[in-house]
This record gives C-alpha cells, structure tokens and sequence, in this order.
C-alpha cells in the first residue's frame, strides 16, 4: 500500500500583498486623543487557493486616481496604475479570474475597486450589507457606487470557510462598523490574520486601543481582545493601515509568515 501525505489546510496556498494608494489624515483617526497627523497606505490582498482566486478588500477606487506625473489633491494620494486591477495584472493575474471579494467592510478605502472583478462574488456579514444599504445613507465613507455594482452578494453570519477546508476562515470582528469582518489564513503551517480595520494600527493591537469614532466601543474592543488572543497564541496580525508594518510586507510576491513579525 502507497501511503500519500496527509494534505494540510494552507498546502499550496499563497498570499500577494498591494499598496491600493494612501491617506494622509488625523492620527486620532485611529488612536483617540492622539494629535497629528499620518500618512497610511490603503492594502488589498489576493489569496491564491487551489481551488480558485480570492480578494481580501480591493482598495481606493477608480475616481480617486490622478494622471500620472501630477500633483497630489487633497488627502488622497491614488496615482494612475495603483488601482487593484493594474496591481494584479503585473503579476499577470486577470480580474476576470477572480471568483470571491471578501469585504472587510464597505467603507470607500475598502471596496473601491470591487467594480473590477465582473466574476466576483463579494462575501460580507449580512450586518455590514444591511448598514451599508441602509443606515449608512449620506454617511461619506460609504458609497453605493464602490460596492453596488451588479456583483452578487453572499451575506453570511457568523464564521465561513470560504473554501471548506480550513485554509481560508473569516470571521465577525464588529465595532469599526456593524458587520466588519477578517480572515484568517493558513499558509505552509502558519496562520495569518487580516486584520482589516478592527486594528488598523499596530499600536491599536498593542495597548487596545480604540480610534476616536467607532460603531460600537463596546464590540470593537471585544473583537481588538479576540485578535491579541489570536496573536498571543502565534498567529501573524497584520494592521490594514500601519505604515512601518506594511513596509516590511513584500508587495506583489508571495508572503512568507516566517519573514514577517506583527
């Protein structure tokens, strides 16, 4: 009898990391009472999985982008060829291909770029679609034009194992907004977590640190205690907005965990 290796969730699976533009804002966005200002990047992220292509949040959209050699605008800096679309296609990877967009949450810096994925399916907490059809009207951090796009949506509550076997789980991390959520992933024995914007800031992991405008305090600090559970037990967190972190993170090549350290 030949015996075969036992298959373990994460074999074959690879991570790519994208800079999708950045934003030059208010530190106390993120960290209540702290003064000044910071320039973030915006981070999307393709999963390759045997079974198929998957998003992890698809950035700045197209109206934010400016022509190439121009100056800056306002707080925004998305130049011409940063979009998802350019950034997956240098690696040659079609949008077409892409089967799932898995939403964080629905916020303009979030899911600006889900138009370019016609195939996809966006996978979001039925929360975060029922704020972001409803009482997130006239709110400008969401626009309906970013995530409203014809794609159909899979509404799901709870935890879901995008590919059923392990490899690939989001779960409910709710506080920023209603229904944001994050993803863990396994990938050549080591897990991964993308964090979104439940930790947008190393420090928001480090000291539990809430950002001066949430949904739900309450929740958000629950969810921020989940993920330093999940990073004291040896799991990568990765912030969605953290520029020293996100400099040391390899873009456009597959994310090797062991070179990494949250």
């Amino acid at each position: 009898m030949v015996a075969f290796p036992l298959q373990m969730p994460g074999d074959g699976v690879k991570l790519f990391g994208f800079t999708v533009g950045h934003i030059h804002m208010d530190l106390g966005y993120f960290l209540a009472g702290e003064a000044g200002r910071i320039t973030i990047p915006v981070t999307a992220y393709l999963i390759d999985h045997p079974k198929g292509l998957a998003l992890f949040d698809s950035g700045l959209g197209a109206r934010y982008a400016r022509p190439a050699n121009t100056p800056i605008d306002g707080i925004v800096d998305l130049a011409e060829g940063e979009t998802i679309d350019c950034r997956l296609r240098a690696i040659g990877v079609d949008p077409a291909d892409v089967r799932w967009i898995v939403a964080s949450h629905l916020h303009v810096d979030h899911a600006g770029g889900n138009a370019y994925f016609p195939n996809a399916t966006v996978i979001v907490q039925k929360a975060e679609y029922c704020h972001a059809f409803g009482e997130a009207e006239g709110d400008p951090v969401y626009d309906r034009a970013d995530y409203d796009t014809g794609q159909p949506f899979l509404r799901i509550e709870g935890e879901h194992d995008l590919f059923g076997d392990g490899a690939v789980v989001v779960f409910p991390t709710p506080g920023h907004t209603p229904g944001h959520q994050s993803a863990k992933i396994r990938i050549e024995g080591a897990e991964v977590v993308l964090a979104g914007d439940c930790c947008s800031l190393r420090r928001s992991l480090e000291d539990l640190r809430l950002p001066e405008h949430c949904h739900d305090a309450g929740l958000f600090l629950s969810s921020l205690r989940r993920l330093a559970q999940m990073k004291r037990c040896g799991a990568l967190v990765i912030p969605s907005h953290d520029p020293e972190v996100w400099a040391k993170v390899p873009k456009g090549v597959p994310i090797l965990p062991g070179a990494l350290v949250s």
